[in-house]
């Protein structure tokens, strides 16, 4: 039976406070000692574990359909980065680059069931789960990419080096001023943010909702500017491409037709040099294409994920 999906803010916030069936809530220790939260819901048992990565300053919206529909054929597990959402700020900003990223996913697996897992990523996500492949290839079955590319994604923004350029400046600045930046960056409107993201086209406008998007517009402002500039150093820092064509497990590549963020284009680089991998481009997709389009992403996923093996 298809998992009813939540229709609107009140109904989200619902499965982000109440556990449902078969549901647990609960926190894994990285290797620096930082508590991560975790949301796990075993009420389909099998013998895969789908593992759920964000991309930075998110907290799980992205996942609002796919964790509904993964749960009825799996056990699966979303995460929260340190510093973001539930899980605690790590006490030094050197533990959240993408090494240590994908060490705290396998500590998460690890703490719900170390069962072979299947790993989930987008944005950022993406770097995490090849990393995490990367560190511990024996335990992953297979990894789905969305709107994610395999490293330097500050070279990569918007398809031009423009973070590379402003992130050094924008650390010395709120080194310089933290107080007046964190007061700045907690204070952005979600509304304006949701009006500026449909006009600028980072959003797919006639298929995005709003009560999709704000969860992700108001989490982001409650993470801690400076660690956020950190997480995104080492973002920019790490790559994949070194051991792309050593991935020896099924891979399916999901990239948005439209996404201002990471373009398509590195996608399909990725699917390329990645032996096992498929590609799939959502039509007039952006960089929130998985909420944009959850049920032609759930066809795809749920044929890629049958077709593994144990």
């Amino acid at each position: 039976m298809k998992v009813p999906r939540p229709s609107d803010a009140a109904e989200l916030e619902g499965l982000r406070s109440l556990p449902g069936p078969g549901e647990r809530r609960g926190f894994a220790v990285a290797p620096d000692g930082t508590r991560l939260y975790y949301r796990h819901s075993d009420r389909t048992r099998g013998p895969l574990h789908a593992v759920l990565s964000d991309g930075i300053l998110c907290d799980g919206f992205i996942w609002k359909y796919l964790w509904a529909d993964l749960s009825g054929m799996m056990p699966v597990t979303h995460w929260h980065y340190p510093g973001h959402g539930r899980s605690a700020k790590p006490s030094e900003l050197t533990g959240v680059d993408i090494a240590s990223l994908a060490d705290d996913l396998h500590e998460v697996a690890r703490a719900t069931g170390d069962a072979p897992r299947v790993l989930f990523g987008h944005s950022m996500g993406v770097q995490v789960c090849l990393e995490a492949y990367h560190r511990e290839p024996a335990k992953v079955r297979g990894l789905v990419l969305f709107c994610g590319t395999f490293g330097r994604v500050t070279a990569s923004f918007r398809g031009v080096p423009i973070l590379d350029v402003l992130l050094p400046k924008l650390t010395a600045i709120a080194n310089e001023n933290p107080h007046i930046v964190r007061a700045l960056w907690s204070r952005i409107p979600p509304d304006m943010a949701m009006k500026m993201a449909r006009r600028a086209g980072d959003v797919d406008a006639a298929k995005i909702r709003d009560e999709d998007m704000l969860p992700y517009l108001e989490h982001m402002t409650h993470v801690d500017f400076p660690m956020f500039l950190r997480m995104l150093k080492g973002a920019g820092e790490h790559s994949a491409e070194p051991y792309l064509g050593d991935i020896d497990v099924p891979v399916l590549v999901v990239a948005g037709e439209r996404d201002t963020f990471t373009p398509a284009s590195l996608s399909a680089v990725m699917a390329e040099r990645i032996p096992k991998a498929t590609l799939l481009v959502l039509e007039r997709g952006s960089h929130a294409a998985p909420i944009e389009q959850p049920d032609v992403v759930f066809k795809h996923v749920r044929a890629f994920v049958e077709g593994l093996s144990p």
